[in-house]
Formats: structure tokens, sequence, C-alpha cells
């Protein structure tokens, strides 16, 4: 397991491969489809200090809000990455983020980002969303949250040993375009 912290550099991105499982502590934000529409339509200036050298967590979060008005994650699951394909590529270059973190992969366009700008995709498990807020370990901020909604705004969060996998890193490899391509060699020898 190799340790990251965060913020960090392209040179520390560029020494993980895919297939490399890390355990992340720092500061990131979550961020879907209304707030990446947002990064890439104005100039994020309440959240680019955050995200630069951080990551970008593909997650909409069930939270619970105490009686001293503190926000905590109850569910913290991936969602579903290729979604923001269509801004992913210039969020990561307007921003400076070193990472994202979701479920399924993303296209081209993000893995060819990732290599110019020395970032990486990381696939966190589905399934485990209680286990996963476990490493949420403080909510620090919530930003555009009476625009966007719960699951949609920008949650700042201090993780520590957060679990996931490189699966597109800045070297041109997906294991996702990989995966694919063995599946379909498989599916066509079969209904041959």
């Amino acid at each position: 397991m190799i340790k990251l912290t965060l913020p960090t550099t392209p040179d520390e991105i560029r020494k993980l491969k895919a297939g490399d499982e890390v355990s992340i502590t720092g500061v990131m934000v979550t961020a879907r489809d209304a707030a990446h529409k947002y990064l890439v339509e104005t100039e994020g200036e309440d959240v680019r200090d955050l995200l630069k050298g951080s990551m970008i967590y593909h997650c909409g979060p069930v939270v619970r809000k105490g009686d001293d008005g503190k926000y905590t994650f109850v569910a913290a699951g991936p969602t579903t990455s290729i979604r923001e394909e269509p801004y992913e590529a210039a969020v990561i270059d307007k921003y400076e983020v070193r990472g994202v973190i979701g479920k399924g992969g993303m296209g081209g366009d993000t893995l060819a980002a990732c290599g110019e700008h020395g970032s990486v995709y990381l696939s966190a498990i589905g399934g485990i969303a209680t286990t996963l807020a476990q490493s949420v370990k403080e909510v620090l901020d919530v930003k555009k949250l009476e625009e966007f909604g719960v699951p949609e705004a920008f949650w700042v969060i201090r993780v520590e040993n957060f679990p996931a996998v490189v699966t597109m890193d800045s070297h041109g490899v997906s294991l996702h375009d990989q995966i694919e391509k063995k599946s379909r060699e498989t599916y066509d020898k079969l209904v041959k």
C-alpha cells in the first residue's frame, strides 16, 4: 500500500502506476455533475485553492448535521465517474487537480489530461459507503450547498487512510481499457 499525502505534486503522482493500491491522507473535495459544470463555466474562486494539488472525489455523500452544527459523513461511496468525462480534462488542467476518485473509470480525454498534467484516476470500492465514511475524519467546509443540494455540493473533507486503486495513470495506462479489450476478445471467441 502506497501512502499518499495531499496536497501533492505531479512528480509524486507520476511515480504511481496503474494497479497501485494507495492510502490517501489529507484534504480532498467532493464534486459531481453540477459542481463540474460550475468549475468549467466559472473561475471557481471559492474552491480553486482547495483543488490545487488535491483530489476530487466523485461522491454524493449521506451527511448528518449534529446539534453543534457540524456535519459528518454517514456514507461516502463513489459515484459513476463517466458522467464527468465532458468536464474532467478541463477541470484537471484549470485547477491543477492531481487525482480524481470514483468508480467505473473515465474516457480518453481524462486519460490524456492525466498524462499531460501529472494526474491519476483512482477507483474507490463501491458498496462499502459506510466503511469509506470512516476514513472521512472531518468535514472542513461545504460550498454551494444551497445552490446544488447535499449530493452535488462541494464537500471539503479531511481523510485519513482513504483506500483506492490507481486504475488510470499518468503514463497512458488504463486498466478499464485493458479489461474492456480482454472482455471483448473473450466475448468474440464465445459467440463464434
